[in-house]
């Protein structure tokens, strides 16, 4: 094997289903869901052909990811990047060669798609693939494209229970599908008794719960999985058992060991000041771009932010943001 690592700039081209023109551009859900991607089929001559894949190439000497990104897309399918994102990076060992992927998410171009190496394409979405095989280094980014780009974090307790169901209510019809139910005021009783009710909720809706550092009670009560504290990771030797499991980081050791252990996500914070914690200094957006540039699991940013700043998340590599009280 090569010993070299070989830096390869990939595109994940994303649009939304026609469904969704009805939705509000006004919303988070209208401006930043995309619910389907493009898949390439690698063409006859070329190692795995026949293997699907999102589209890019080799980045060459002098040349930026993102100039790569361009030229290769252009290339390979007759367009011009107009907007596009940092997201996910990742380390593959083939039998041939090392290669690191950096992963683009790219939402607007110029230009009509067309295979210019005869290559077959087609628009996928991640919970009904219709081709196969896909290329082993790509599967991991099936994963994370079902994550969407707001992570609500429960604040029941300081607005009241009530308050908190009509909230979530409101927002799950407004398209939220990721909540976390965190709630250390409560007893365990009362927060079983009202994570009972968010799940049941929430998976009317077709949208995920986990619960805050309890994998016990998670299983107990059907939660689609766990979000674990930072001293929980630090003390893990293996993935909770769930279908969803991620964690709190606020630096890069703590964001490669959830990494290491094979979370879904993780929560890097605090992005910046916050009311609920004046006194501790936030990383801001550039020692937040650094830490979550090495990372192959998405990173949701927290701390300070609004809907308003998802755009500039994405722009620093963030998947999407997490919020506590601006998400009611």
């Amino acid at each position: 094997m090569n010993s070299c690592v070989i830096e390869v700039a990939v595109g994940v081209l994303l649009r939304k289903f026609e469904a969704d023109a009805l939705t509000s551009e006004s919303s988070l859900r209208g401006r930043y869901t995309y619910d389907s991607f493009l898949l390439a089929q690698r063409p006859e001559g070329k190692t795995y052909a026949g293997y699907w894949e999102f589209p890019g190439g080799k980045v060459e000497e002098g040349e930026t990811l993102l100039h790569a990104l361009e030229r290769e897309l252009h290339e390979e399918l007759g367009i011009k990047i107009v907007r596009a994102f940092p997201w996910l990076t990742c380390l593959h060992i083939y039998e041939h060669a090392a290669v690191r992927l950096n992963f683009f998410r790219i939402t607007e171009w110029q230009g009509e798609l067309y295979g210019k190496e005869n290559q077959q394409f087609s628009w996928q979405n991640s919970s009904s693939l219709t081709v196969s095989p896909v290329l082993p280094a790509n599967t991991f980014i099936l994963r994370a494209l079902q994550l969407p780009p707001l992570y609500a974090i429960s604040n029941a307790a300081e607005i009241g229970i009530e308050i908190f169901m009509e909230r979530l209510q409101v927002a799950l019809e407004n398209g939220l599908k990721l909540v976390q139910m965190r709630e250390p005021e409560l007893s365990r009783v009362a927060m079983r008794e009202l994570s009972l009710r968010v799940v049941k909720l929430a998976h009317v809706y077709g949208a995920q719960v986990l619960i805050n550092s309890d994998v016990e009670l998670a299983n107990e009560i059907g939660a689609d999985g766990v979000h674990l504290k930072g001293v929980q990771l630090a003390a893990c030797s293996s993935r909770p058992n769930l279908t969803w499991c991620a964690a709190s980081c606020h630096n890069a050791d703590e964001l490669q060991r959830a990494n290491d252990l094979g979370l879904d996500f993780v929560v890097l914070s605090p992005v910046l000041p916050t009311r609920s914690h004046p006194d501790v200094k936030s990383l801001g957006w550039e020692a937040f771009s650094t830490m979550a540039k090495n990372s192959a699991i998405p990173v949701y940013a927290l701390g300070g932010l609004c809907c308003d700043d998802l755009e500039k998340a994405w722009q620093y590599g963030a998947h999407g943001i997490a919020m506590l009280r601006q998400a009611w």
